[in-house]
Formats: structure tokens, sequence, C-alpha cells
């Protein structure tokens, strides 16, 4: 039996996960002094809600080995021989690391143990590691052994496109995942910057002017980049807006001929601290 986990930052639905048996290990939100577990103890829409009247810009923490462990003891107790855990870009976070961590704890505390325990850094963020975990699941499902459900990870993972765009660029700035000098081109000239994932961090890669021209941005590149024999399905995100997502999903149904799942799904509160409101994105696999 094949467990499949991962930090909470995948930011994939309570539904998926419940459907495809997937854990996550909470990151710790900071905020005013205080500590709270992502999706345990706070939600996005009580983020949001508290986000403009903060005194002091949040923070994240990574999940403590303890966390991963408990899911791996779990996990093991339920019968499952195997494990994999698929956790956020190193690059941009501790949490691969303190996975690492927890494995090495299970292997001191249980040293005879056959079970087999992979953690795999992503190199993505939010959705874009939900998207490798999904497809974990389905090839799972599909009778595929272990070490060809790891051999894709490891084979694919710099392939999942990472499209990110946001109305207010002060929590990217002050996240320090874009630079003050092309945050500051950004608002002056009205445009929006598209985000994407390079070598494991944030990079900008494009910048348009108003959100209509973002998504035709993200259906022009999808057409081009869009690797038809990988992609059995594409997760669009959100934070604070729906709608715009929901009108995503729908130009890609009219203008492409993608005949797959459309996931619509909102990012949690760690992705949230650092993106803010207004944020879209777009994950599928390219060539």
């Amino acid at each position: 039996m094949i467990k499949i986990m991962a930090d909470s930052t995948c930011d994939l639905s309570n539904e998926v996960l419940e459907k495809y048996d997937i854990s996550t290990a909470p990151l710790k939100i900071n905020i005013d002094g205080k500590s709270y577990k992502d999706k345990v103890e706070i939600n996005p829409e009580t983020f949001f809600n508290m986000l403009e009247n903060l005194s002091d810009f949040p923070t994240t923490g990574a999940p403590s080995p303890a966390e991963y462990l408990a899911i791996m003891d779990e996990a093991v107790e339920s019968g499952h021989t195997h494990i994999l855990c698929i956790c956020m870009s190193s690059g941009t976070s501790g949490s691969y690391q303190s996975a690492e961590i927890a494995r090495d704890y299970f292997y001191e505390e249980h040293p005879t143990s056959p079970v087999h325990i992979q953690i795999i850094d992503s190199k993505c963020m939010s959705h874009g590691s939900g998207w490798l975990l999904i497809k974990s699941a389905l090839l799972r499902e599909r009778g595929a052994s272990f070490e060809e459900i790891v051999g894709f990870n490891e084979q694919y993972k710099t392939n999942v496109k990472h499209f990110l765009s946001v109305d207010d660029l002060n929590h990217l700035i002050k996240s320090g995942r874009i630079s003050n000098a092309s945050a500051m081109i950004g608002k002056l000239l009205m445009l929006k910057p598209v985000m994407t994932m390079k070598d494991g961090k944030g990079s900008v890669v494009a910048k348009e002017r108003g959100r209509k021209k973002v998504l035709k941005h993200y259906v022009e590149e999808f057409k081009k980049r869009n690797d038809p024999e990988q992609t059995e399905f594409v997760i669009i995100g959100y934070t604070t807006d729906a709608s715009v997502a929901e009108s995503l999903k729908v130009k890609m149904q009219e203008e492409t001929d993608f005949a797959g799942d459309i996931y619509v799904m909102q990012m949690g509160v760690s992705v949230g601290t650092h993106v803010g409101p207004g944020g879209i994105s777009m994950f599928f696999m390219e060539k």
C-alpha cells in the first residue's frame, strides 16, 4: 500500500485530499504574535478578513519534523508499506528539509522497518505540487508501482508550468518574492506581473496591463506550451476572487481544445500570505 503525503502549501481542497487519501503537514502562520496551523486553526476566509487590520506583516514557518513523523507513523500503523511525500520547493521553504529529518527520525526509531519512504523536492509552489500529488494518486489508482510513481515525479516535476498574477504587489515585495524595482515599475505603468517558477524559485516572465490581458496570456501560453500527453487536468487557483478563476476556466473551455478536468481551488493561508488578495494562478504540464 502506498501512502501519499505533502505539506499544506499544496493547496488542494479538502474534497480532493479526502478523495485521494492525501495527508498534509500544516505550515505555521505567525500573525501579530500568535501562531496558527495552516488549514487547521485558520482558513483563507478568516485570514483575508484579518489582513487589512494587521499591525505587522504575517510570516510563515515550515511544518515541524514531528508533524510529518506523525503522518508517517499513522500510515505505517494503517498497513502502508511505502510513503511518498511531495514537498514545496526547497528553494522557498524549509518544508522539504523538515520532511527529510522526519524520515531520518522514523528510521532511527524503527531501524529494521521494511517501509520505504521517499521525499520529493517538487521544485513547485502551491497547486504546482498539488498537481504532482493528484497525478501520483491517479498513477497509484492505475496500479503503478512505487518506483514508477517516484520516477514520474523526478522526471517531470520541473515541467509543471506555473502562472501567477496578483492585484496588489505589496505582499510579494514584503515577502521578498519580487524586487522593489520591478514592483515599482509595474505600479507606475499599471502592469500586473505574471510569475512562474524557475530553478525552484519565483520569477517574473511577463507584465500585462489589466486582468483580461493576464487571463489571455495564460490561455495563449497554454496553447503553446501544453503537453497534451501528460496534462490530464489543469488546476486554476485563486486567493480571494473565485469568479475570476471561474472566468478563466470558461475561457479555457471555449478557446482551447483541452477536454480534461479543470479544477478551481482556493490557495491556502501560507501561500496567500505571500500572494495577497486578487491572486490568480494556473498549472499544467508543459512540453
